[in-house]
C-alpha cells in the first residue's frame, strides 16, 4: 500500500503537469510577453529563448545524471560502500569550470541587453506615467494635458516613460512592448517602448500594491503617426459646451460640482481636482476605473452608484446619489468626448 507521502507527491506531480499542458494550451493571449510587437521586447525575447534552452540543456543533463546515480549506485546490499569520488580533481574542476563557462557566455549577451534597453534616446518622445492606486496617469509634457489608462503613442517611434508614483511602489509592464519597472514615490525611472503596429496592447500593475492590485491595468493604443496627431489636438481642447437644450445634461454639470466630483477631477474650465483622473475627455476613452469597466452609460451608472462595490479599496467613495442623480451625471459626462 502506496505510503500518504508518495500519493501526495504524485498528485502534486500530476497537477503541475496538468497545469503546463493547460498553459501550453492558451490561444490569444492578450498578454504573451513571447509574441514581441516592437523592438524593445524582441531585444528581450533575443535574449530569453538562448538563456531557455540553455537552462533545458542544463535541466536534461542534471536531471539524467541523478536518474544514473539513482540507478547505477542504489544500495545493493548493507555492506556494500559505494565508489567514493572525495578528492577527485579532474571531476571537480568538470563541474566547476562547466558552469562558469556557461554563466559567462550567458553574461556577455545579457550585459549587452540591459545596456541597450536602457538607453534612453535624446529625439523620443517624453510620457509621464504615475502611478496611483489603483490607475495611472498619462501626462504628455510637450503637449500640455494629461490622460488615464490609456496611453496612447505613435508607431514606429521610441518612447521614453518617466516612471513615479504617489503613494506605494507599482511596476510598469506591457508585456508585448517592455519588461517591466518600478514605479516608486519620490524617484523617476525611465524606460523606452516602440510599437511596430497600430493595435491595442493590455498592460498591467506587476507589484503586489494592495487591495484592488488585480484591478490596477492599463492599455497602449498604438496608432499611426497622422491618427496620434489627430488624437493629440482632440485632447488639447478644452469640453464640449453643453447644448442648453440637455436638461439632464445641464443638471449633471451643477452636480458635478455639488456633489463632491469637481474636488477630486479635472474638466478644463470647470474644476481643477488632482485626485482622481482627468476626465476632461472622458468619452475619448474605452474604458475606466484603472481600465476594468468598458466605458458605457450602463458601466456607469453601477460606479456612481457605489464605487467601493465596484472596485474594492477605490479613493472614490459612495456619495449615496440618488438614480436621478447618477441620469443626470452620467448625461453631463456623456458630453465629455
Amino acid at each position: 500500500m502506496a505510503r500518504p507521502s508518495k500519493i501526495r507527491t504524485a498528485k502534486a506531480a500530476g497537477l503541475t503537469a496538468v497545469a503546463l499542458l493547460l498553459t501550453s494550451c492558451v490561444h490569444n493571449a492578450p498578454q504573451d510577453a513571447l509574441k514581441p510587437k516592437g523592438t524593445v521586447s524582441r531585444e528581450l525575447n533575443n535574449l530569453f529563448w538562448p538563456v531557455f534552452w540553455i537552462a533545458v540543456g542544463v535541466f536534461v543533463l542534471v536531471g539524467g545524471l541523478i536518474l544514473i546515480a539513482i540507478i547505477k549506485f542504489r544500495e545493493r546490499s548493507e555492506d556494500e560502500a559505494p565508489v567514493q569520488v572525495h578528492g577527485n580533481t579532474r571531476l571537480e574542476l568538470t563541474w566547476t569550470l562547466i558552469p562558469f563557462l556557461l554563466l559567462a557566455g550567458i553574461a556577455i549577451p545579457t550585459v549587452k541587453t540591459v545596456f541597450d534597453i536602457n538607453r534612453i534616446p535624446k529625439d523620443g518622445m517624453v510620457v509621464e506615467a504615475t502611478g496611483h492606486r489603483w490607475w495611472w496617469q498619462f501626462s504628455y509634457p510637450d503637449q500640455h494635458f494629461s490622460t488615464a489608462n490609456e496611453l496612447h503613442i505613435p508607431t514606429g517611434q521610441k518612447i521614453v516613460i518617466h516612471l513615479t508614483s504617489v503613494d506605494v511602489i507599482h511596476n510598469f509592464w506591457p508585456p508585448e512592448l517592455a519588461g517591466k519597472l518600478y514605479a516608486i514615490p519620490g524617484r523617476t525611472n525611465r524606460m523606452v517602448i516602440e510599437a511596430d503596429q497600430p493595435a491595442t496592447y493590455y498592460g498591467q500593475c506587476a507589484e503586489y500594491c494592495g487591495t484592488s492590485h488585480a484591478n490596477m491595468r492599463f492599455r497602449v493604443i498604438a496608432q499611426t503617426p497622422n491618427d496620434f496627431e489627430t488624437w493629440v489636438a482632440q485632447q488639447r481642447q478644452g469640453p464640449a459646451t453643453v447644448d442648453p437644450t440637455l436638461a439632464d445634461a445641464l443638471a449633471g454639470q451643477q452636480l458635478f460640482g455639488q456633489t463632491g466630483c469637481a474636488g477630486c477631477h479635472t474638466v478644463q474650465g470647470i474644476s481643477a481636482g488632482i485626485v482622481g483622473p482627468d476626465l476632461t475627455h472622458l468619452q475619448s476613452r474605452s474604458v475606466f476605473a484603472g481600465s476594468i469597466f468598458a466605458m458605457n452609460p450602463n458601466n456607469l451608472r453601477a460606479w456612481l452608484r457605489n464605487p467601493p462595490a465596484e472596485k474594492p479599496g477605490a479613493d472614490m467613495p459612495n456619495l449615496h446619489l440618488t438614480e436621478d442623480q447618477i441620469t443626470k451625471l452620467i448625461a453631463y459626462l456623456e458630453t465629455l468626448k
